[in-house]
């Protein structure tokens, strides 16, 4: 019988058997410890082995991130954890300016192999200052690797990559998948980071997503099939390196690109996806690209003004219709959008999101 487990649980499953098999990797963060175990990630840790492998930190972030980088330069291989991307803000100076440096000052010669675990994304009116996704930032700074996974399967073996990787690498876990569930083998494996994976073939449409965006991007293809239109869903899994030649073989049969990403729109992750489609795929498209994103403005805490911030299938489909010339479905999918706005708050997780997909 096939086992299938929770998001959560494979990232304390790869988290466990990792720290099992090499004593140089340790815990360190804000609530490690705790009893909840970070939204179950860590759940048993503390306990299994000890305060000198899973350690609390102080609220001084900046400075327990340099520790962390210096043991890391030294020969250990910690895993930094952060309940909220917007705490971690706090320590941009050591990652960009020590940590993604390393390897290139030292010619090569030195490392700095340590993973910053991020939990990203909206949910339960968290507002401006604890909802950001920030994909587009990180990548943006050479000598980081950064990955997203959207499903059980790929959160572990993208964990168990990111530690044994000699870069630091950023991993972006958001928060609404972390109940998700799907088949993950007991074994320890290795998801490739910089591959992404195409998670439903399609013929007239490339929809590159990411994180959360995959699931909303599965139900908008499954709804788009009803009215005739075939979407090849990709899974970038890893924004940094990027798996352009997937995105470039799967345009070259579609001809139409549209992009679901879980962050703003202006200069985001979407718009570096756009790019490499029009520079090095343009006699490929029959039409203008499209993307669904976030608009330029803060993340609201309102769930009457969150409804209308964040994107969803229905958002998906509707520009996918356009794209297809099919205007009267696309009208109907706008107008259903609109109702739904008005109606109850959207700022919660979907019952539909349990997988698996």
């Amino acid at each position: 019988m096939t086992r299938q487990i929770k998001y959560n649980e494979a990232i304390l499953e790869a988290t466990d058997q990792a720290m099992e098999l090499d004593p140089r990797i340790y815990l360190m963060g804000l609530g490690v410890p705790d009893p909840k175990g970070i939204f179950g990630t860590l759940d048993g840790l503390a306990k299994k082995y000890g305060p000198n492998r899973v350690m609390d930190m102080p609220t001084s972030e900046n400075a327990m991130t340099g520790i962390g980088i210096g043991s890391a330069i030294g020969g250990m291989r910690p895993i930094m954890t952060h309940q909220r991307v917007d705490f971690f803000l706090l320590a941009l100076d050591q990652l960009i300016n020590n940590a993604a440096k390393w390897h290139y000052m030292f010619g090569g010669e030195m490392t700095a192999p340590i993973v910053i675990r991020l939990i990203i994304g909206r949910g339960w009116g968290q507002g401006p200052q604890h909802s950001q996704s920030l994909q587009s930032f990180f990548a943006h700074i050479p000598g980081l690797k950064v990955v997203m996974p959207s499903n059980p399967y790929d959160a572990k073996g993208l964990l168990l990559s990111a530690v044994e990787d000699n870069n630091p690498v950023v991993y972006l876990e958001h928060r609404w998948l972390h109940g998700v569930f799907g088949e993950v083998p007991k074994e320890m494996y290795r998801v490739p980071i910089g591959k992404a994976k195409i998670v439903r073939p399609g013929t007239d449409v490339t929809l590159v997503a990411c994180s959360h965006m995959v699931l909303e991007a599965y139900r908008a293809a499954k709804w788009l099939e009803e009215d005739g239109v075939s979407v090849e869903i990709i899974d970038v899994r890893s924004v940094k390196p990027l798996d352009k030649e997937t995105i470039l073989t799967s345009l070259q049969k579609t001809g139409r690109l549209v992009v679901a990403d879980p962050d703003w729109k202006f200069v985001g992750f979407s718009s570096e996806i756009l790019a490499v489609g029009v520079e090095e795929g343009f006699s490929f498209l029959k039409c203008a690209p499209a993307r669904i994103a976030y608009p330029d403005r803060l993340c609201p805490t309102s769930w009457a003004l969150a409804n209308h911030f964040y994107p969803t299938a229905k958002e998906i489909a509707f520009e996918v219709l356009k794209m297809m010339g099919k205007k009267v479905k696309a009208q109907i999918y706008f107008e259903e959008i609109m109702k739904q706005f008005s109606k109850e708050s959207m700022d919660v997780p979907s019952k539909e999101f349990t997988g698996p997909f």
